[in-house]
C-alpha cells in the first residue's frame, strides 16, 4: 500500500525555520506531482506549494513566496519543504500530497483534487 511519510514538524519561534520532508513508500512508479498543503482546525485545507517533478517546476501560494522552498530530495518520490521566516499564523497541520497526472505548466498551487495520495500530516507550531 502506498504511503506518504512526513517528518520534520515541530515547534519554532516566529522568524525561525523548519524543514519538512516527505517520502513515498511502496510505489514503484513516479509521482509527477508533489506538493504541500496546510490546514488549521475548522478551516479549509490550503495549498502551499506544488511541483511538477518531471519538469522540476514549482509554484507557491502568494503568502509563502520568497520564504518557502519546495525541492526534490535525493530519493525518488521524495521532496522537502524548507520554511523560513515562519509566522505564528502559519501554525497548522501540514500535509504532503502526491499525484500521477500533473499539468505541464503550473501557474498556481494545484487544488486537492489533483492529488490522489496524502500523508497523515505533521504539526508545525510557531510561537510569537
Amino acid at each position: 500500500q502506498v504511503q506518504l511519510v512526513e517528518s520534520g514538524g515541530g515547534s519554532v519561534q516566529a522568524g525561525g525555520s523548519l524543514r519538512l520532508s516527505c517520502a513515498a513508500s511502496a510505489y514503484t512508479g513516479t509521482f509527477t506531482c508533489m506538493g504541500w498543503f496546510r490546514q488549521a482546525p475548522g478551516k479549509e485545507r490550503e495549498a502551499v506549494a506544488s511541483m511538477n517533478t518531471v519538469r522540476g517546476t514549482t509554484v507557491y501560494a502568494d503568502s509563502v513566496k520568497g520564504r518557502f522552498t519546495l525541492a526534490q530530495d535525493n530519493a525518488k518520490n521524495s521532496v522537502y519543504l524548507q520554511m523560513n521566516s515562519l509566522k505564528p499564523e502559519e501554525t497548522d497541520l501540514y500535509y504532503c500530497a502526491a499525484g500521477t497526472r500533473c499539468p505541464v505548466t503550473l501557474v498556481s498551487p494545484l487544488p486537492r483534487a489533483a492529488f490522489g495520495y496524502w500523508g497523515q500530516g505533521t504539526q508545525v507550531t510557531v510561537s510569537s
